[in-house]
Parts: C-alpha cells; sequence; structure tokens
C-alpha cells in the first residue's frame, strides 16, 4: 500500500485478488487493489467457490472498456464514490475547507478482513486518507450471517482549520438488467405505500428533511428485473438506519452504472471538523433476493439474531389512548383494566394525560410529574390494580417535546429549538426541546428516571408528534438536527441501562419514526395511529418488508374505526391484527359480553400460534387479483403455517380463484384446515369451495405452492384463515 500521496495508478497485475466474502446465501465480491477505495465487482446471489484466479478474471472481465470522449483511464466506482477516480454522479463525501479540499483522492493505507461479532459473518475495514487534503477516512463494509450487507464511513479531520462536512454516503451497484424502482411514501393515517417507477438515466433522490424519519419516507429503496414481485424477480434494496434527516438514492448514469445509496442529510454548517474531529455515517443496509420474500427475510433473520432481539413472548397490549383518550380517572380505568384482564391481555399501557395539567393535548408537555388533581394519590393504586390482575404496567411519554403552556416552557424557554429569536411554527401546540443541551437533557432524563423507577415501569410508548421545523440552537443559531438524533439515542440507551427490563416502543405520530437507528434500542414499532384493518392490511404489509411481525405492533380497534370511521366486523378486525404484536385499542366497558367473548377467543388464537407467528418465516403469495392479499408464516423447518387470505375490496373474479401457499417443504405433505373464516352463503345454489366444507384438505408442499387451493368466495372486509400442518 502507498505511504504517501501519490497520484493514484492503475492496478498492477501483482495486486491483491479481489475479496470473496459469503454468508446466507449472498455473494460479496470487493476489489481491494490500491490505492483505490473498495469497489464492489457482484453484490448478489452466492457465486459459489471461487479461488484466487478466479476472482482476478472476475476482476478483468468487469473492467469497462475505454470508449470516445471519457477518461482516459475507466475505474470503477468504489463504496464511498469519489470524483478523482472518476466518477461524475453523486459524490460520497462532500465538504471544504473554504472551498478548498473538495474533492479529496483518498489512498487507501491499510485493508484488515476478519471475522465479526455475531450476527456479523465477514467485516472488512479500509483505512485511507489524502495528507494534502488533511482528512483520513475509515471505511467499514459488513457481511452478516443473514446475508446481509452494511457500510458506513468515518472521515477524520487531519489538518489545522475547520472542515465543513456536506455529506457522507455509501452505495452499492445493482447490475444493469435491475430497470425497475419501488420505494415509498405516506402521510399521518397512511404510512408506507408503495411507488413503482422505472429506473432511468438520472438520480431519483428521496430526501427527509424532517427531523425524524418521517411518515412520508421511505422504507427502502429497492431496484429489480420489470415485474418484480414478492415471490419472482431479482431485486436489490437499501435502507438507512437514521433517525434524523436522512437521504436515499438511485442513481444511474450514462457510463452504464446503477447505484443505490444513502446515509445521514446533513444541514448547512450542521456538522464542522476541527482537527482530530470525527464524522460517522449511519448504517446503509443492503439486502437482495429472488423476489421481495427473500429481500425481506434477510432483515428479519439479522433482526431476530441480535443479542437484544426481544426473546420472550410478546405480551398482548391494551393501550387506553382510543378508549378514553384525555378521560383520565381511576374507576374508568381499573374498570377498563378488569375488562382487559378478562379478554387476556398481558400488558396495560396508560396513553397520554397523566401528568401535570395535560386535560388537553395543548399543555403540560415537558412537565412530567404525574398530576396531583386527577391523581391525588399517585398512579400507584392503578398500577397496583392492573399488577393484581396479572398484567405488566406501562406509560405514555413524549420526552423530546414541550408545549409552551407548560411550567417547564415558562422557566426554560432556551431549552427551545429555535433560530432567530422566534419560535418555529407550531404543531400540535408543542415545540421541540433542544436535547442537545447538556441542562436540558439531565432534566429529561431525570424525569423519566424517575417515573419509571418509582412505578417499577416495564414498558415506555415514547412518542414524537411533530417535524422539526427550522430546529436551530438557541444558544449557537446552528442547525441541530444530527445533535437532537444522537441525544436521543443516548437518552433512550440510558433509561435501559439504568433499567435494564424495560421496552420501548418507537411511536411519532403513529409510523413516523420506523427505522433500524431507532430499532437499536427499541423493541417495537406503532406503525400507524389508523388501526382501521383495511388500511393495516396494507400498512402492515409494507412494515414487514422490513421488520418481522413481533415487532411491528398491531392492534384490534372499536368497531368504527376512530380515524377512518369505517364500521368492520370483529373477526376482521382481529384476523388483520393476529399476525403482528397483538394489541386492543377499543373501550372495551362498552363492548357487549357476546364481543368480550369473541375477542377472548381471538387472543386465545393469537397466543396459540404466538410462537409460529414470531418465529416463523414470513411468505406473501403473488396472486393475480389485488382484491385478494396472501401472506403467511411458515416454520423454518417447514412443520407448521398459517395463512391469511384477505378480501379487502370487490374484485371482478367471482369465486377468486386457486391460490398458491408459497415456502412451504415441497417434499413434505400438509393438512389445510380452515381456522376461521367468513365466507359467502347467500342462498341454496351457493356454497364455498368443497374443501372448505368438507373441513381441509391433504396436500404436498410442492402442489401447494405451484397449484394452490380454491380460496373461499367472501364479503368485502372479510379474512379467511387456514392452518397447514405437516402429516
Amino acid at each position: 500500500m502507498p505511504t504517501s500521496q501519490d497520484p493514484p495508478a492503475a492496478a498492477e497485475p501483482s495486486s491483491p485478488p479481489p475479496l470473496h466474502l459469503r454468508a446466507g446465501g449472498t455473494s460479496l465480491v470487493l476489489d481491494i487493489a490500491a490505492p483505490y477505495l473498495p469497489r464492489v465487482l457482484h453484490w448478489g446471489s452466492d457465486l459459489g467457490d471461487l479461488d484466487d484466479a478466479g476472482l482476478v478474471a472476475l476482476r478483468l472481465a468487469s473492467e469497462p472498456q475505454v470508449v470516445s470522449s471519457q477518461l482516459d483511464e475507466a475505474v470503477p466506482v468504489a463504496v464511498v464514490p469519489e470524483q478523482w477516480a472518476g466518477w461524475l454522479g453523486t459524490p460520497g463525501l462532500s465538504g471544504h475547507r473554504d472551498g478548498r479540499d473538495f474533492s479529496p483522492a483518498l489512498a487507501v493505507r491499510e485493508v484488515r478482513v476478519g471475522p465479526g461479532e455475531h450476527p456479523v459473518a465477514h467485516r472488512v475495514v479500509a483505512e485511507a486518507a489524502d495528507d494534502d487534503a488533511g482528512l483520513a477516512l475509515t471505511l467499514e463494509i459488513e457481511l452478516n450471517a443473514s446475508g446481509l450487507v452494511r457500510t458506513r464511513a468515518t472521515v477524520t479531520s487531519t489538518a489545522p482549520g475547520t472542515y465543513t462536512l456536506d455529506g457522507l454516503l455509501t452505495a452499492l451497484p445493482v447490475p444493469a438488467h435491475a430497470t425497475e424502482l419501488l420505494d415509498f411514501t405516506g402521510r399521518h393515517l397512511r404510512e408506507r405505500s408503495p411507488q413503482r417507477h422505472d429506473f432511468t438515466l438520472g438520480t431519483h433522490l428521496r430526501d427527509s428533511r424532517r427531523g425524524r424519519t418521517g411518515a412520508d419516507a421511505t422504507l427502502l429503496v429497492v431496484a429489480g428485473t420489470p415485474g418484480f414481485s414478492f415471490r419472482a424477480g431479482r431485486v436489490w434494496g437499501v435502507h438507512v438506519a437514521w433517525s434524523g434527516n436522512h437521504r436515499t438514492y438511485a442513481e444511474r448514469i450514462n457510463t452504464g452504472e446503477a447505484l443505490l445509496g444513502g446515509g445521514e442529510l446533513l444541514l448547512p454548517g450542521e456538522v464542522a471538523l476541527g482537527p482530530g474531529d470525527a464524522y460517522t455515517s449511519p448504517w446503509l443496509y443492503a439486502s437482495h433476493g429472488v423476489g421481495l420474500d427473500e429481500l425481506s427475510a434477510r432483515f428479519h433473520d439479522h433482526l431476530r439474531a441480535r443479542p437484544t432481539h426481544p426473546r420472550t413472548a410478546r405480551p398482548v397490549v391494551l393501550n387506553t389512548w382510543e378508549a378514553v383518550y384525555f378521560d383520565h380517572r381511576l374507576d374508568v380505568l381499573t374498570d377498563l383494566a378488569d375488562a382487559a384482564a378478562e379478554v387476556g391481555v398481558e400488558r396495560f399501557v396508560l396513553d397520554d394525560g397523566w401528568f401535570r395539567g395535560r386535560r388537553d393535548d395543548t399543555a403540560g408537555l415537558g412537565d412530567w410529574y404525574v398530576d396531583e388533581d386527577v391523581w391525588p394519590d399517585g398512579l400507584g393504586p392503578l398500577v397496583d390494580h392492573v399488577r393484581g390482575l396479572g398484567m405488566q404496567f406501562g406509560l405514555w411519554f413524549e420526552p423530546e417535546m414541550v408545549n409552551p403552556d407548560s411550567d417547564l416552557a415558562r422557566a426554560h424557554p432556551d431549552w427551545v429549538l429555535s433560530v432567530g429569536g422566534r419560535l418555529p411554527r407550531a404543531a400540535r401546540s408543542q415545540q421541540v426541546l433542544d436535547l442537545g443541551n447538556p441542562d436540558a437533557y439531565a432534566y429529561v432524563l431525570e424525569r423519566l428516571d424517575a417515573i419509571v423507577g418509582e412505578y417499577a415501569v416495564d414498558y415506555v410508548k415514547w412518542d414524537h408528534n411533530r417535524d422539526l421545523v427550522e430546529p436551530g440552537s438557541p444558544a449557537t443559531g446552528r442547525a441541530g438536527v444530527h445533535r437532537q438524533t444522537l441525544a436521543v439515542y443516548r437518552l433512550m440507551d440510558e433509561l435501559r441501562r439504568r433499567h435494564p427490563a424495560l421496552e420501548i416502543e418507537s411511536c411519532s405520530s403513529g409510523g413516523a419514526r420506523v427505522d433500524l437507528g431507532v430499532l437499536e434500542r427499541t423493541d417495537r414499532v406503532w406503525a400507524s395511529d389508523c388501526i382501521d384493518a383495511v388500511e393495516r392490511q396494507q400498512i402492515d404489509l409494507w412494515t414487514g418488508l422490513l421488520l418481522p411481525p413481533e415487532m411491528v405492533g398491531s392492534h384490534i380497534g372499536s368497531p368504527v374505526s376512530h380515524s377512518t370511521g369505517r364500521r368492520l366486523t370483529l373477526p376482521f378486525r382481529a384476523a388483520t391484527a393476529l399476525f403482528g404484536h397483538l394489541g386492543v385499542e377499543w373501550d372495551l366497558r362498552t363492548a357487549s359480553a357476546e364481543e368480550r367473548a369473541e375477542l377472548a377467543a381471538w387472543i386465545r388464537t393469537h397466543k396459540e400460534h404466538r410462537a409460529l407467528l414470531h418465529g416463523g418465516r414470513v411468505v406473501h403469495g403473488d396472486h393475480a387479483d389485488p382484491a385478494l392479499l396472501v401472506r403467511g408464516v411458515v416454520a423454518h423447518d417447514g412443520s407448521e403455517a398459517l395463512f391469511s387470505l384477505a378480501s379487502v375490496t370487490t374484485s371482478v373474479w367471482s369465486p377468486p380463484g386457486r391460490v398458491r401457499l408459497p415456502g412451504l417443504d415441497p417434499e413434505a405433505t400438509y393438512r389445510v384446515t380452515p381456522l376461521a373464516g367468513d365466507v359467502v352463503r347467500h342462498g341454496p345454489h351457493q356454497r364455498t369451495a368443497p374443501w372448505w366444507e368438507a373441513g381441509g384438505v391433504t396436500l404436498t408442499g410442492r402442489v401447494l405452492a405451484e397449484v394452490g387451493v380454491q380460496a373461499p368466495a367472501q364479503h368485502p372486509e372479510r379474512v379467511a384463515l387456514v392452518h397447514l400442518r405437516c402429516v
């Protein structure tokens, strides 16, 4: 490796052979020929055993030719794309020293290769520097046991003065035949709505400047072969594991290269590096597969392999929000707790409204003391009652926010994120606390620690109900989203350190903070404030592309949805929520005895199948009719499966036809039996599928995946559940 900043030269024949990393059905081939940063020659399906000669041949076969009106030397794009090496697309590292050093030439000094800590199977670290520009770069590339790739980089200023960092992005190449893109948008109450389009020349850029992940953020950017689906087509996708401003992009340039990349989106002047200062980008996660199911499974397997992943059965939750809103009275809540215990709830969560001055959403945020007027004896009587019924106790907080109408804001107006001596535009009558301010951070930590400790709180619903508008530090006037995001992470980490058994849910106006950064320190996400089961069929479907079911809060709402006004049957509501981290968001005091009994039966069904639902492989049937959604969970040993056939709207098809049930052991034989379903029987000449009426059918896994079974005819907004057991 060169030790001085010599002009870069082409790789010599004596260059080391490329690295071939293999795990979980993935091959990652890295060219580490000096002086360039590592370049990806292949990311995708396992290439099998390749010796050094084969890897050198692969590098030779991958080198592009030089054509007219281009650089005299073609250099493949690196994981941190660099302009000095000839890349004229989006740069990986961008910044300057008062306009200078805008295009550093980072020469690799050392490459370290070795195994990582579980679940990391392989880890590559490249150290590079440009002494003239006074910059050093550390690039980390990991291949996890599930076949998931992740990359990040750290830039360090090694020269006097200030280096203003504008951005640090990493990227991975995708092949030329990946010509279609899938990403996501959305809004409050309709998060993660998919959009598909051609992957044409140019840059498809998705920036989030909301100071949080955002309801309209893309969960993943996926490139694939035309018409890819859950079970077919080749796909490659990336996710930025960061809960603040972020950037994700898909880029194809006219020399043929196509990249997927991303990182943190830095506001002007947000990161200024003095001598010895360093900045580390968030992890960029990358997965691939034949169909979206395989891509998704790599994320699920990775998350489940983490030491911090929940290991206990996910308790059935009752959250009080849609049951009582701000009507916090001990008798009301104890009655609700009694009803919850009766139907089988295992965790009772008291939502917004328990702290000082909080009679509606216009006041009180930041005053994290139990309201003495509402709770003269504190929360103890309710907590004792809940625990006496055998349930855990959870509590709602919104630690990052403050109402101007609060004792905290009146005492410390300088703790509010703002610029120019003016408050940002209000949202939900609230502003944002500057947690980068050590005093504000210490206050919030002390209050959360005190409340969680006093009542031995099992679970915190951690909310975040507004975007960060003009997020500046009052003390300096500088942009503060980067600092705020790191402070929130530290706050969560410290609270968990002090209370190791505490679980945290990431909630943010519903599903506006769903990312693998926040999930390094939380146990589940609230996918959406909309628990209308029709909407949740789609929201949960696409949230599940990144997260396994046990990490997605899915609740059974009241008969009439509070967010849409739609009236839905209990079987449809319950069957939709059944697959996730199940909960109830319904004033059960108003439910009839029959409704409570039916709800209890659904909760028993969930508990009976919980180990399968929260441990198996998630699969989706590519049914041709969009009116019928087919999803299932298959045990990893193929012994058992549970499938949902959800009729989400009317169809031009009647009967709905055969549905294929994928993911089973093709050589095994399965007994397929109806578990539940409100099938159509309008008259003497109409009946449902004969196999359904017969109580089941026995077929091989191969037949079920290739041919399928007739789906029972259903009214819209109904779900049929089928259980499969290997015989």
